[in-house]
């Protein structure tokens, strides 16, 4: 078992500290384990496995529902005119 540090756990998520927190209190991410008076550390594969299921939701949406980011359809640029 492999214990990350907070620095670990926002690389591999790639969330804000803030969100991190905010996911714990709310019961959506993992809850941290407390390795000392100052310290806190999160058990590596339960962070794997909150990304996985974030995976599976992603991939669980409709394709339709897909966000494109190539696509200016709906934008006006009113510079031109």
């Amino acid at each position: 078992m492999k214990i990350l540090r907070l620095k670990q756990v926002l690389d591999l998520t790639g969330l804000a500290r803030a969100t991190v927190y905010r996911y714990m209190a709310d019961g959506l991410f993992p809850r941290n384990v407390k390795l000392g008076i100052r310290s806190v550390g999160w058990v590596e594969s339960e962070v794997v496995e909150w990304i996985q299921a974030q995976i599976e939701v992603r991939d669980s949406l409709p394709q339709s529902r897909a966000i494109s980011l190539g696509s200016n359809q709906g934008v006006s640029n009113k510079a031109g005119k």
